[in-house]
């Protein structure tokens, strides 16, 4: 038969959905999981989202703009001046999500045998975006004991080569939930002025921080107009995964341009989704005010289950809604498979996700996994007995 492309052979398995089949056979043999591997909010997506679709008396479902409907883009523009990003419309270009602007970004700057530089454990389909844009990832790896926070600049630097194009961050993290702080976005601002590279910040989780920490965004960072590419979305924000609208952000007209072209080859973003996003901005702050105190009294209450459980460690994340934990056992992916395959308690299980997967470094992050914890407490206390209990059974086999 013909032979599959090596660029598709070498794409990564998504380590939050590899193991959906063992989930679907869980499931199939009758056991209730508890999802603890997917960014997945059970936040209730904004009204005002919901009734713009469900009210809209559109005749015929067109085509919007490539770069997105002009009264979304205003809008978006004014939310990003009340939190200090001064742009203009014409600056943005709305994505079929937060992934398709990432691609776009990638488009737009490397080509194939270019480098990017990402800090690891990094968003796993970092690595697909990639592979899918024949670009090498060069990992600097931050450490657990630092609770993942930047490495040292020096180690950037000596990545750096003339195949070099970008430094690429999520801030706050995922899979980490760390949250940089000003110092540390400068001083990745600086190398990338000093070594004249682009830096791509994925900002989608912006509004979740917590202990009284800070956002620093890219876009706010001067002299570094020509460089930065911020990429975000309205997935996590406002609980709309399933819109699948994000957008592409710079003040460099040349990187603009060029995405653009990569947005009219993919003729549109979706129109109903458009809808429900502009019609999402409209919410009062209070909506992410009472989010944050949500996510906080989870994170607390999840990270304090975990540090009971005998040889957990877990890193304690200022951001987003996601942590790194450490478990004895040697292989998590194996640990993972056999929670849904082959244990339950009174019927239950968890699923979560490996953490190997959003490292390039080969063995590497191989005995941990990420929790979202983005179900209710008493859900996520009742998972966490149900991984003690596992652990218990699988180190006994």
């Amino acid at each position: 038969m013909p032979k599959i492309s090596q660029k598709g052979l070498q794409m990564p398995e998504s380590p939050i959905r590899k193991l959906v089949p063992f989930a679907e056979s869980a499931e199939a043999d009758g056991k209730s999981i508890y999802y603890l591997n997917i960014g997945q909010p059970d936040i209730p997506t904004p009204q005002k989202a919901l009734d713009a679709v469900k009210n809209n008396d559109l005749d015929i479902l067109s085509y919007s703009p490539s770069s997105g409907f002009d009264t979304y883009k205003t809008k978006l523009a004014k939310y990003y001046k009340q939190n200090g990003i001064n742009i203009t419309k014409n600056q943005l270009i709305v994505s079929t999500g937060g992934s398709e602007a990432l691609m776009f970004a990638m488009g737009s700057i490397t080509d194939p045998g270019d480098e990017v530089i990402i800090p690891e454990p990094f968003y796993a389909n970092y690595n697909g975006f990639a592979t899918a844009a024949n670009v090498t990832v060069k990992a600097v790896q931050s450490k657990f004991e630092d609770n993942f926070g930047l490495p040292p600049i020096s180690e950037f630097e000596a990545l750096i080569t003339d195949k070099t194009k970008a430094i690429v961050m999520c801030n706050p993290g995922n899979p980490t939930g760390y949250l940089y702080t000003e110092d540390e976005v400068k001083q990745l601002a600086d190398l990338a002025l000093k070594h004249d590279l682009f830096v791509i910040a994925d900002e989608v989780y912006r509004e979740f921080t917590y202990d009284g920490a800070k956002h620093t965004s890219i876009m706010t960072v001067k002299g570094l107009e020509n460089h930065a590419i911020m990429v975000d979305s309205v997935s996590k924000r406002y609980s709309m995964c399933g819109a699948r609208i994000g957008c592409m952000v710079s003040r460099n007209p040349e990187v603009m341009a060029t995405a653009m072209k990569f947005a009219q080859a993919r003729l549109s973003p979706p129109t109903f989704a458009q809808i429900a996003s502009e019609a999402a901005l409209d919410v009062d702050q209070t909506y992410f005010e009472n989010i944050n105190v949500e996510y906080v009294n989870r994170r607390d209450t999840l990270i304090e289950a975990l540090a009971q459980i005998e040889g957990v460690k877990v890193a304690k994340p200022r951001g987003a809604f996601y942590c790194i934990v450490e478990l004895p056992v040697e292989n998590a992916e194996h640990f993972a498979k056999w929670l849904l395959s082959d244990f339950e308690v009174n019927g239950k299980t968890v699923m979560v996700a490996p953490a190997a997967g959003f490292y390039s470094t080969p063995d590497t992050g191989l005995n941990q996994i990420r929790i979202a914890y983005v179900l209710e407490k008493e859900h996520l206390l009742e998972a966490v007995s149900i991984l003690e209990a596992g652990l218990k059974a699988y180190q006994g086999d």
